[in-house]
């Protein structure tokens, strides 16, 4: 994909843009000029680099030329101001070479580096004023800027001597370089920062800038990082003044219909009732013209008419599938259903053919011994140290809670691993899981089907005890094992 064709179609369309946006209300155009220092600095880790190329590198002059938009904000003083600049930039190397100190033939050496960007800057502005009719301003701006590359060119300077004489020619003549996202490449796209001070003397602008790349410009072929820096100062020249904005026409009574066409000026209606409310004799919020029963209170559904509700359950007969018997809207007007009659709604009921109590969710609940036997039994699960290996005297626990679900099959089995605190959280939960897995493969292991059993761990999250004592510790790393009832 040719970027360089895509920018350079797409900035006419920017350019058009601010051009249109200067001809609508409350907009301005300005064109405005710059002179600037310009350097292009390189960061690198390069050791002497410094003493032996750096300190030869210094600014270049350069300018920039282009428009700039200005938008009003709805915050006084405030202005969004975006652009498009053509700006030189680049830096210039000069060393001289001492022919007693330097075994070269080269005398002097120096090149010009040119970089050509178009900018597209994103002012926020802000002003105060310094005159009474509002026309002289101090302003400060400052946002980003998206730059791609135009074209880079080099143009070079050289003195040498002639081979085994004192005799020197002069070399000199300007070279273009590659752009791209290849090595030894200047970079096709920058973004950086950018900021203007100065002040606006009537249509005049006068101030200095500054801006500085954030992105890398140039990919050398060692680590190294270079960015455009330009500090200048600039002139401008408003080129339109902002439209006045247009007189509001009065509204008394703020219903969006203007005073010369409100029949009600004082009292707010709807423009298609000129200005005046709209009538309603049976005050239901629907218009006359379009009420079927002008006198009695209803509703829009059916045409300004009350709902027909037969068994007075506040559902629609329309809705309701027992018009005769009053039920909830969830089950069409029907009453709730519930099948194994224990008084928990078959939505709210996780065994909806078994009765149970309510803080059972409607299960039968599992004898509290048999859940004792499992606690005491979980507790005689141990592991090995920072592992998922159950430990030899394990095994009877594991082998006593298989009996447990062989002898009881409207029985399933949930355990819970879980850790004290001590490591990453992460890795917390992944053993807590990995151990209670482990129990899991025992069990099958030991006839018991996959579907009965469900693990899950809780890392460290759910202590028990104190994790700042080592006894507390050892009682948070533990499996936890809950028989439960269930519905196939």
């Amino acid at each position: 994909m040719n970027l360089n064709r895509i920018y350079r179609g797409f900035l006419p369309v920017y350019l058009l843009l601010l051009l249109h946006s200067s001809l609508q209300a409350q907009i301005r155009l300005a064109a405005l000029g710059g002179v600037h220092s310009s350097s292009f600095p390189e960061k690198n880790s390069i050791p002497g680099f410094e003493a032996a190329s750096g300190k030869y590198f210094s600014p270049r002059t350069g300018f920039e030329l282009g428009v700039l938009a200005e938008i009003p904000l709805e915050k006084n003083n405030l202005f969004f101001q975006p652009g498009i600049i053509y700006s030189a930039k680049g830096n210039q190397y000069q060393r001289f070479y001492d022919s007693s100190l330097y075994q070269t033939d080269t005398l002097y050496n120096q090149h010009t580096l040119k970089l050509n960007y178009v900018e597209l800057p994103l002012y926020l502005t802000w002003k105060v004023s310094l005159s009474r009719n509002q026309r002289n301003h101090f302003y400060l701006s400052a946002g980003p800027y998206f730059a791609f590359i135009y074209g880079v060119s080099q143009s070079y300077q050289n003195r040498v001597l002639l081979y085994n004489s004192s005799n020197y020619i002069y070399q000199s003549g300007t070279e273009d370089l590659l752009v791209g996202n290849g090595p030894e490449q200047y970079k096709t796209f920058d973004i950086g920062i950018c900021t203007r001070a100065g002040f606006e003397l009537g249509n005049v602008l006068i101030g200095a800038y500054f801006s500085r790349g954030l992105t890398n410009a140039y990919t050398a072929g060692y680590p190294a990082g270079f960015h455009n820096q330009v500090f200048g100062g600039s002139f401008g020249i408003w080129l339109n003044n902002p439209k006045p904005a247009p007189e509001p026409v009065r509204d008394s009574d703020q219903d969006g219909t203007p005073d010369p066409e409100d029949s009600c000026k004082t009292i707010p209606g709807p423009p298609r009732w000129h200005g005046c409310p709209i009538p309603d004799t049976d005050h239901d919020g629907i218009n006359d013209e379009e009420d079927s029963c002008k006198t009695v209170p209803g509703t829009a559904r059916y045409q300004g008419c009350p709902i027909p509700d037969s068994d007075h359950d506040g559902i629609n007969d329309e809705e309701d599938s027992c018009k005769e018997v009053p039920g909830l809207e969830q089950y069409h007007g029907c009453p709730v259903p519930d099948r194994d009659q224990d008084g928990v709604n078959d939505e709210l009921d996780t065994c909806p053919d078994q009765p149970g109590p309510s803080e059972n969710q409607g299960c039968p609940v599992v004898k509290a011994e048999i859940n004792s036997r499992a606690k005491l039994l979980a507790a005689n699960v141990m592991f090995q140290v920072n592992s998922t290996r159950l430990t030899g005297n394990s095994y009877p626990a594991v082998r006593e809670l298989a009996d447990s679900l062989k002898t009881n099959p409207d029985l399933d089995l949930l355990i819970e691993g879980h850790t004290d605190h001590t490591g990453r959280p992460g890795y917390n939960m992944k053993l807590s899981l990995e151990r209670a897995e482990a129990v899991k493969k025992v069990l099958l292991s030991l006839g018991i089907a996959d579907n009965r059993i469900v693990v899950k761990g809780f890392g460290d999250t759910r202590p028990v005890a104190d994790n700042n004592t080592a006894t507390g510790k050892a009682k948070n790393r533990r499996v936890v094992c809950v028989f439960q009832l269930n519905n196939r």
